[in-house]
C-alpha cells in the first residue's frame, strides 16, 4: 500500500525511509536511519520524476510512485546524482515505461553507462548549464553543481512552484517518521545534528563548491527546497542558509572547545578531564570525545562547530596512537581549516605523538598552534596539572562568545540585516525572498 506525502496539486513525494540500515555508504553509522526523496511532478502535459531511491526499498518507492502516477505513463525521469542510493531504478523504470525520456548532463550519462551497460542511451536527453524544461505548466531549469558531493551533481529549479530540488545539499541523516517539512519537527533540538554530521562527512570537503553553488542559488526566488535525503525546507531559510555558509566556508559556528582524545589507561583522559573542568569553570563551552569509542563522522562534525580543537593521544609503537591517528587522517581528508589547535601527548619513554599530530594537522589551511605540545609522562603531575590550567586560560582568553540569532530573528518580517553582514549579499537576499 502507498505512503505519499503531497508537496502541492501538482507535486508528490514519493520516496522511501529505511530504518535496517546500519552504515550510510558502508562508513556513517545512521542509527534513525535514512529517508530517499523522490518528487513526481504530473503535469498537465507530462509526468517528470526527479531521481529514484536506493534498491534497499525498491518495493515501497515502486508502489508510491504507481500509486502518484495514476495510471498515467512516466514521461521524463530526471537524473541529478548517480550516486546508487538515488539512481537503483533508472533501467527498470526505462523498461517499464517505453517512452521515458532520461534527462541528464553529459557526465551522468558516462557513469550512467558504468552503472547500466544495457541502458538504451537514444533515449536520453542530454542538458547542460542554464538549459531548461518545459513539461507544461512548469519550466524547470538546470544547474550544474560539481563536487556537491560527485563531479556530475546538478539542481533543478522549478520556476513555476519556486521550488529548488537540490540533489545532497541541504541533505540531513534520519527517516522522517510521517513529517516532510522541517517545520513539522524540533529540528534544531532532534535533527541539527545529524544534519551538521551529513554535511561535513559527505560535502565537508567541498566548501568552495558548496559556495560556487550557493551563489548561482542567490538569484533564484526560492520557496522550497527539496533535497535527497531529509526534510523539505519551506521556512526558516535564514538559519540553514547561514549554517551553510558557515560550514562551506570552514567558519566555526560557536565559539567553544572541541576536545578529542586517545587514552589507554586512563591517564590521557585524566589530562584532559582537567583542562575540560578549567574550561567550564570559566564558563567555556566543551565537548569531549574518546576517539576508540565514538564514530569519527560525530567528531569531524564537531570539528566543524567549534572554533577551538585539542587534541589528545598516547604515543603507540613510537607513533600516534591508532584510534586517534585514524581520526585525523579522516578530519584532514574532509578539509577542516581555520581552527586554533592545542595538543596534548603522553608516553612513558618516548614521547612523540605531539609533533607527529601537529605535522599532520599543519598541512591543512589556517591551523593556528597555541603553543607547543604539552608533553606527559606516564601520569599527570603537579608541573602538567599547572600547565594545562594555563592552557584553560589561553583558550579562555581568546574566545568571544557571539549572541545566537533569536526565534524573532528567524522570521524574515524582522530580520536584522547585521546578522549576514558575513554572508555575501546574494545569499541574504535568497534568504529574505525564500520566506515571503
Amino acid at each position: 500500500m502507498h505512503c505519499t506525502r503531497q508537496i502541492n496539486p501538482d507535486v508528490t513525494w514519493v520516496g522511501a525511509n529505511d530504518r535496517r540500515l546500519a552504515m550510510f555508504e558502508g562508513v556513517y553509522e545512521v542509527p534513525r536511519g535514512v529517508s530517499y526523496n523522490s518528487y513526481l511532478i504530473c503535469d498537465d502535459d507530462k509526468t517528470v520524476l526527479l531521481d529514484t531511491v536506493d534498491k534497499a526499498v525498491w518495493r515501497t518507492f515502486m508502489e508510491n510512485l504507481n500509486y502518484a502516477l495514476q495510471g498515467r505513463p512516466l514521461d521524463y525521469l530526471i537524473v541529478q546524482h548517480m550516486e546508487p542510493d538515488h539512481s537503483a531504478f533508472i533501467l527498470q523504470l526505462q523498461i517499464l515505461h517505453p517512452n521515458l525520456t532520461i534527462v541528464c548532463n553529459e557526465r551522468t550519462l558516462g557513469y550512467m553507462k558504468q552503472f547500466f551497460p544495457t541502458l538504451d542511451s537514444s533515449r536520453v536527453l542530454l542538458v547542460k548549464e542554464g538549459d531548461t524544461l518545459t513539461t507544461g505548466r512548469h519550466t524547470l531549469h538546470f544547474i550544474l553543481a560539481p563536487m556537491v558531493h560527485w563531479p556530475e551533481v546538478m539542481l533543478t529549479y522549478d520556476a513555476t512552484d519556486k521550488t529548488l530540488y537540490s540533489a545532497d545539499a541541504f541533505g540531513c541523516f534520519g527517516a522522517l517518521n510521517g513529517a516532510l517539512y522541517a517545520d513539522e519537527v524540533d529540528f534544531e533540538r532532534e535533527y541539527m545534528d545529524e544534519m551538521r554530521r551529513y554535511y561535513t562527512n559527505i560535502v565537508g570537503k567541498y566548501g568552495q563548491q558548496v559556495q560556487s553553488v550557493l551563489a548561482k542559488a542567490s538569484g533564484l526566488d526560492i520557496r522550497l527546497i527539496c533535497p535527497l535525503h531529509g526534510f523539505l525546507w519551506r521556512a526558516n531559510f535564514v538559519e540553514l542558509l547561514h549554517k551553510y555558509h558557515l560550514w562551506s566556508s570552514y567558519e566555526p559556528e560557536e565559539q567553544g572547545v572541541l576536545i578529542a582524545y586517545a587514552s589507554v589507561y586512563g591517564n590521557t583522559e585524566n589530562a584532559v578531564e582537567i583542562l575540560a573542568t578549567c574550561l567550564r569553570e570559566q564558563g567555556i563551552t566543551t565537548v569531549m570525545y574518546d576517539v576508540s569509542v565514538t564514530p569519527a563522522s560525530e567528531i569531524v562534525a564537531q570539528a566543524f562547530r567549534f572554533s577551538h580543537l585539542v587534541f589528545a593521544a598516547t604515543t603507540y609503537n613510537a607513533g600516534i596512537f591508532i584510534a586517534m591517528e585514524d581520526f585525523l587522517n579522516d578530519l584532514t581528508a574532509h578539509n577542516i581549516q581555520n581552527r586554533v589547535v592545542a595538543l596534548i601527548e603522553n608516553g612513558t619513554w618516548a614521547p612523540t605523538s605531539g609533533g607527529l599530530m601537529q605535522q599532520k594537522l599543519a598541512k591543512c589551511k589556517n591551523i593556528t598552534f597555541l603553543q607547543d605540545p604539552i608533553t606527559i609522562v606516564s601520569s599527570v603531575k603537579e608541573e602538567q596539572r599547572v600547565k594545562l590550567v594555563e592552557l584553560a586560560k589561553t583558550i579562555a582568553g581568546e574566545i568571544v562568545v557571539h549572541p545566537a540569532i533569536s526565534p524573532e530573528q528567524e522570521d524574515s518580517s524582522i530580520i536584522d540585516p547585521t546578522i549576514f553582514m558575513s554572508i555575501p549579499y546574494g545569499l541574504y537576499l535568497l534568504t529574505t525572498k525564500g520566506e515571503n
